[in-house]
């Protein structure tokens, strides 16, 4: 079966940031990346950061707990029925992948990226900073680099993460 002109675009795309990543790959690296992936499994980064901030800003806790609640609803949605509609596999078999660091063994599907949505979900919902947003793209950058992810996951993340945090961002901004 011969695929269609855009997934063998996407599939060249995929291939060239994988070639790009190997390049990159080290010890050093590895001490940095792997640890950053595994901070921001289940949205732990997103949700500490939410908590950090509203105790340096008068402790507004109820804030905390919306952020971390439009959290849950992105994840929902995405690990649940978006992922399930495309199915897509990983990049590669699991034997490849170095679960050192405390990188966890994803069980959804490879499209889209969750740790990019939830990375650029949260950023949006933080206030769409560009140090939020740098960060957002560092945490979806270590989904390629430790073979868990394809390139064009994490960009499709990206995006459904800044859609979900504009939608979710008014829960977030609304006081009881």
């Amino acid at each position: 079966m011969s695929r269609s002109p855009l997934a063998a675009r996407v599939a060249r795309f995929d291939t060239a940031v994988d070639r790009a990543c190997d390049r990159l790959r080290s010890p050093l690296l590895d001490r940095i990346v792997y640890p950053l992936s595994s901070a921001a499994d289940h949205s732990i980064l997103w949700h500490g950061i939410g908590v950090t901030r509203a105790l340096r800003n008068g402790g507004d806790l109820a804030g905390a707990a919306r952020v971390s609640a439009a959290l849950g609803i992105e994840s929902a949605l995405t690990n649940g029925p978006v992922k399930m509609v495309f199915g897509r596999l990983r990049p590669v078999d699991f034997t490849e992948v170095d679960f050192r660091y405390g990188l966890r063994r994803p069980v959804t599907s490879s499209f889209p990226s969750g740790h990019a949505t939830a990375a650029f979900c949260a950023a949006t919902l933080l206030g769409g900073g560009a140090g939020w947003y740098a960060l957002a793209a560092a945490v979806a950058a270590t989904r390629v680099y430790v073979r868990l992810h394809h390139a064009s996951d994490v960009l499709a993340g990206a995006v459904l993460g800044v859609v979900l945090g504009a939608g979710l961002r008014p829960m977030v901004r609304a006081r009881p």
